[in-house]
């Protein structure tokens, strides 16, 4: 009877199975394949359960960006050195297909300068995305990194070093460079000076260090230091390169930060960095200025906070391929701001005809600058024009122009320059 009963039992058992497989069994065989998946994950090197970046090791991983060992570990605490950094940074730039093969995501290129694109596409057109096979097995990343200028070859004499914290901020800083933009660099250093072992790197690394830190990819340990001088391992180096990357990953850095009055502009050398504005005033009155820029069609340059206003096309194809020295002399006028000092300006050299080409765009500015008083400071430069003499030394004169000090001066005799400082600056 026993017997019987325990038959019984088994046959109702498979019953309920068979039922809750016809409701909903499919819910039931995916959870049993997840948790096999989960398994099969957690199990996938033998050192990396329960490491604090398991999560990021696994899926670059999955992306092919760095490979474990034939031992079946990872070892994520190992220091990583400057050609696997390389290659990890060129290849977090890329995307794996099922065929096994790669190419560069879209985003990246898009972001690149026209001249790197160029590069890219007809230099490294062939690019396989892997390691020689012959010879130095990293110099395929080298090489394009270089050309790509995501670092300096200078400051690696040694490619196999190992890489320290201010290594990897340096080669985070090119990067971005090339690829996103540069914070406005007297915020990030204010932002990075809680750092307590800022002190001990050198200025040059210091600057680097800031923006990794206001950009949010880089962090200091819990004690509060930053870790001048402490090898970068391979765990770390995932994180670093996953947050450069995907900007949902970044730590959000808050505090001294305000995107309110910020404004990301174009640099002399083609990137970009954001500059961070006093106010909405000096935000506005750098709005107008590509606006001005655009009154004298194309012979016009915004670089940063300087608009350069040129007689024609000639004297600015010149202007941009001369020094910094000499091509200041080439630009016929100039409307420029100075964000840390709260000051607009406007140069005007004494040359024939300069003021006459030059004239809209200054007034647009100026309107931006003193709206109703506008005129009155309109009034003033005239005076101050008809003054002006290049054989006689100028004797630099200020007014009160509504809620602004102007300065009009010469210190080469050749330009007159009017500083404009609002009053609670002065």
């Amino acid at each position: 009877m026993n017997r019987v009963k325990k038959v019984l039992l088994a046959l109702a058992l498979t019953a309920c199975a068979y039922t809750v497989q016809g409701a909903g069994g499919t819910a039931l065989a995916a959870a049993a394949a997840a948790t096999t998946t989960a398994t099969a994950v957690q199990a996938r090197f033998s050192d990396t359960q329960g490491h604090w970046a398991e999560g990021t090791i696994n899926r670059l991983v999955d992306q092919g960006i760095l490979d474990g060992y034939p031992d079946g570990t990872f070892r994520p605490n190992e220091p990583v050195t400057a050609d696997q950094f390389l290659k990890i940074l060129l290849l977090s730039f890329t995307e794996k297909h099922q065929n096994g093969e790669r190419s560069w995501k879209e985003s990246f290129v898009s972001s690149l300068s026209p001249s790197n694109q160029s590069i890219l596409r007809q230099d490294y057109r062939g690019f396989s995305f892997a390691p020689n096979t012959i010879g130095y097995w990293a110099k395929p990343y080298i090489d394009l990194a270089g050309d790509l200028h995501l670092m300096d070859p200078s400051e690696f004499p040694d490619f196999k070093q190992k890489l320290n914290r201010e290594q990897v901020a340096e080669l985070l800083y090119y990067a971005l460079k090339e690829t996103e933009f540069l914070e406005d660099e007297d915020y990030s250093k204010r932002l990075s000076a809680t750092i307590g072992d800022l002190r001990s790197a050198n200025g040059r690394q210091q600057k680097f260090i800031a923006e990794s830190f206001a950009k949010g990819i880089m962090e200091g340990y819990p004690n509060g230091y930053f870790g001048v001088g402490v090898t970068v391992t391979r765990a770390e180096s995932l994180t670093i390169v996953e947050r450069l990357t995907d900007k949902s990953k970044r730590i959000v850095q808050t505090g001294l930060a305000s995107e309110q009055y910020s404004v990301v502009v174009p640099t002399k050398d083609g990137s970009y960095k954001r500059l961070l504005f006093p106010n909405e005033a000096m935000k506005q009155a750098y709005a107008v200025m590509e606006e001005a820029g655009k009154l004298r069609g194309t012979n016009y340059d915004l670089e940063e906070t300087t608009l350069r206003l040129f007689k024609d096309a000639d004297t600015k194809a010149k202007a941009l391929s001369a020094t910094a020295v000499s091509r200041e002399t080439l630009n016929e006028a100039s409307l420029w701001l100075e964000p840390k000092y709260d000051t607009y300006g406007i140069t005007l050299r004494m040359q024939e005809g300069a003021l006459a080409r030059n004239r809209e765009p200054i007034k647009l500015f100026v309107n931006r600058i003193f709206g109703f008083d506008a005129a009155k400071f309109d009034d003033w430069f005239g005076a101050m024009y008809g003054k002006m003499d290049t054989k006689r030394p100028f004797e630099a004169q200020s007014v009160t122009i509504g809620n602004y000090t102007v300065e009009a001066s010469s210190p080469d005799n050749s330009a007159l320059v009017f500083s404009i400082v609002p009053q609670s600056k002065k």
